[in-house]
């Protein structure tokens, strides 16, 4: 059985728990853990979990939203900490304490009850990787932070049951806001963040009669709306607006099971 839970998704932090089980062994890979103990804590506790019942932590890049307190988690917990080398190299290359584990585009990480597949993507970072989860029957496709989607991207998109994509902003509330030109530009541009056209037309290319949830993330607090994003996404797929699920910067989401 594989489901997740985002626990906040946006620019104040992004953290998400994949949890496979099999009979009674039960692993946990937390996709980015951007933000402080404190609240990762907190988080957690809202998921009826604690740090201590992690397996490993994946970092997709090294952003500060993502990155978060993924050190002191790895140092303090002993959790081993999954990163590209590139991320590694753009972080300063910090002292692990042994805990760095070096991740590799298409090399899968075996957490026992399920595998994650890294994958690259288009971003404005040094070496970014999302991720493809799997427990051999149910898919579950992890996608935030790119400007645009590769063949590669979509190909490791094809066949999910599942999908927590990225749907950071409107063009024209983007247009219309207060950000500087060149922050514009950046968010807009190939290597910055998906607007929810491109979202749409992602979701149109890997459609499947198995898919069955999608998750909305890493939408913009000034650039996007929720009701937006589900329109674009929901459109696409031919569902209605309220099939598409929110994560909320915040709470996150519920639990979600990832059915094959």
């Amino acid at each position: 059985m594989l489901r997740f839970k985002n626990l906040g998704s946006g620019s104040t932090g992004n953290a998400t728990v994949v949890e496979g089980s099999s009979g009674t062994q039960v692993r946990r890979l937390l996709i980015d853990c951007g933000f402080g103990i404190r609240q990762l804590q907190t988080r957690l506790a809202q998921a009826q979990l604690q740090i201590e019942d992690l397996d490993a932590v994946f970092i997709t890049h090294e952003h500060s939203d993502h990155i978060g307190c993924a050190l002191a988690v790895a140092v303090r917990y002993r959790i081993p900490v999954w990163m590209s080398q590139g991320t590694y190299a753009a972080l300063g290359a910090p002292d692990f304490d042994g805990m760095l584990r070096i991740a590799h585009d298409m090399q899968a990480l075996d957490l026992g009850t399920f595998s994650a597949l890294p994958f690259t993507v288009p971003h404005d970072a040094r070496e970014p990787l999302q991720l493809r989860c799997s427990d051999g029957a149910s898919h579950l496709g992890v996608l935030t932070d790119l400007g645009h989607a590769s063949d590669h991207v979509l190909q490791q998109l094809q066949g999910c049951h599942a999908l927590m994509i990225e749907a950071n902003h409107d063009p024209a509330m983007l247009e219309a806001s207060r950000y500087p030109t060149f922050l514009k530009r950046r968010v807009g541009g190939p290597y910055g963040h998906l607007a929810n056209f491109a979202t749409a037309d992602i979701l149109r290319a890997v459609r499947h009669p198995g898919l069955q949830r999608v998750v909305a993330a890493h939408l913009s607090a000034q650039n996007n709306a929720p009701s937006l994003a589900q329109q674009a996404l929901g459109l696409a797929l031919e569902w209605s607006a309220e099939e598409i699920t929110v994560a909320s910067p915040t709470v996150g989401t519920p639990w979600l099971a990832v059915a094959g």
